[in-house]
């Protein structure tokens, strides 16, 4: 079973809390809006420690430096596909316009034998709980339902 750790990065803005989310890059998402957004994540090797993928995987895919605050531990998620999500809710306050993401490498347009470099997030954009819930990946939004029950934030 493949495993990506990741961070739901939170705010608190107009006493109502805002996630950040990133929009995977490449053609197969481009026009893809609602349910195609995701915190920021990544599959990591079996010798590093999840919280430490997560803490990674949001520095390559946002390009912004990452101060590591307290994280809450959130209850892992499956998605769709059987990959198993651990998350962790992190205080913080990312500039969402200006992530520089990491990039990959794929051929395209499919079967052209043209290699291209896409950026691994093409966007990042914080959300209300209820704008987030129409956006992200339908299996990570028991991330969001968790975050908003607890009570610290």
């Amino acid at each position: 079973m493949k495993k990506s750790a990741g961070i739901l990065l939170y705010r608190v803005k107009n006493n109502l809390p805002e996630v950040m989310l990133v929009h995977p890059g490449g053609p197969f998402w481009k026009n893809k809006d609602a349910g195609a957004w995701t915190i920021p994540k990544g599959e990591f090797a079996g010798d590093e420690e999840p919280l430490d993928a997560a803490l990674r995987e949001l520095q390559e895919e946002t390009g912004l430096p990452v101060k590591k605050g307290a994280c809450i531990p959130l209850a892992p998620v499956t998605q769709k596909g059987g990959k198993l999500i651990l998350a962790w809710a992190m205080k913080g306050d990312l500039d969402a316009t200006a992530i520089s993401s990491n990039t990959f490498e794929l051929e395209w347009p499919p079967r052209s034998g043209k290699k291209q470099m896409f950026p691994e997030v093409d966007k990042a954009a914080w959300f209300t709980l209820p704008e987030a819930r129409e956006k992200i990946n339908p299996a990570q939004v028991a991330l969001l339902d968790e975050l908003a029950g607890n009570p610290d934030i």
